[in-house]
């Protein structure tokens, strides 16, 4: 796995004990499951808004942004970013529509 993702987690992880005072990781965490859920939300919405107005600069850091609070997310659940790098290594090589018909969705 990318050792950035490795390093971030770690990272993360620490923040969990830190202050919010000095910490805004600390503060999301703080704030509990509704507040990250917001920051996603908002990352979410300026990443699409960011591919709407096609500024691949954007784009770039408006995902960064929603990637690094979707770890928060995982790190909040107890999870780690390997869980979801071994599910897209389970996904690849099947079809979207084979893989959602395995999900029941």
């Amino acid at each position: 796995m990318n050792s950035i993702l490795e390093q971030l987690a770690g990272v993360l992880e620490q923040r969990k004990q830190a202050d919010p005072a000095g910490s805004y990781v600390a503060t999301l965490y703080h704030g509990g499951l509704d507040a990250i859920l917001k920051k996603i939300g908002e990352e979410a919405t300026e990443t699409v808004m960011a591919a709407k107005d096609r500024d691949r600069e954007k784009i770039i850091c408006e995902t960064a942004d929603l990637w690094f609070h979707c770890m928060v997310l995982l790190a909040y659940e107890g999870l780690h970013p390997r869980d979801v790098i071994d599910e897209l290594d389970r996904r690849f090589g099947l079809s979207g529509l084979e893989e959602k018909a395995n999900r029941g969705d």
